[in-house]
Parts: C-alpha cells; structure tokens; sequence
C-alpha cells in the first residue's frame, strides 16, 4: 500500500504532465472537490468524472495556460497531505499568479477529499469570473 504523501505526489506529478488519467486513477469514486470562492468553479464538485469536468473546463477557459505546481514540500499528518501550491494562468487579456495549499485526505490509495485554499481569493474570483 502506498503512503498518503506517495499518492500526492503521483497525483501532482500527472497534474503538472496534463495526464488526466492517471490523477482520475487516484481519486475515489465518491471523492469530494471543494473549489472556493466565488466564481464560476467555486463550489462542490463529487467524483473523478465530475473533478476532470472542472480541470478540463479550467483549461478552456484559460486557453490551456492554467497550471498548479508545487510551492514546497507537502506535509503529513495522517492521512492528510497539505500541499503548498502555486495558481498561474492568462485568460483575457489578464494573469493569475497566487498561491495556496490543497489539502488532500488519502485512503486506501485514493485521494478521497481535496481541499484548495487560496491565498488571494478576490484575485482568482475576479480571474475566473461568472461566466466563460
């Protein structure tokens, strides 16, 4: 069995490569997204189809600039894996370039529930808008 941090960074890894196959792989059927904010991806998004819609359309919107890689080392407690993160992404004419932490619960191999804080909500709101 894999550790909670070998998950993670799998599913970074695969993140970072587009390789939306593998990171489905690795989230449970029922795992919980909670995206924050207040915009157009804000909210509750369950289970790998549901994950890679959100991913996917991110990447529309942003013409494919949109990318999350890793800021630090992530930390473990349990199995929780906070991971600090960086958000960078173009779209109309403007950029994003913050940083988070994506908090991941891991069980059995599977990413179950993911976290995202934000460090500048109002910047990735005001990014991501309403509306395409």
């Amino acid at each position: 069995m894999a550790t909670p941090l070998d998950v993670t960074l799998r599913y970074f890894r695969a993140l970072g490569e587009g390789d939306m196959a593998t990171v489905s792989s690795l989230l449970a059927d029922d795992c919980v997204w909670h995206q924050p904010g207040d915009n157009q991806f804000s909210g509750q998004h369950t289970g790998p189809q549901a994950i890679g819609q959100l991913v996917g359309s991110m990447m529309e919107v942003s013409g494919g600039t949109f990318a999350v890689s890793g800021a630090g080392n992530p930390m473990v407690n349990d199995k929780l894996v906070a991971a600090p993160v960086r958000f960078t992404g173009k779209r109309n004419g403007t950029s994003l370039d913050t940083g988070g932490i994506d908090l991941l619960t891991v069980e059995n191999d599977k990413i179950v529930r993911v976290d995202l804080f934000t460090e500048d909500g109002a910047a990735e709101d005001k990014f991501w808008g309403k509306g395409n």
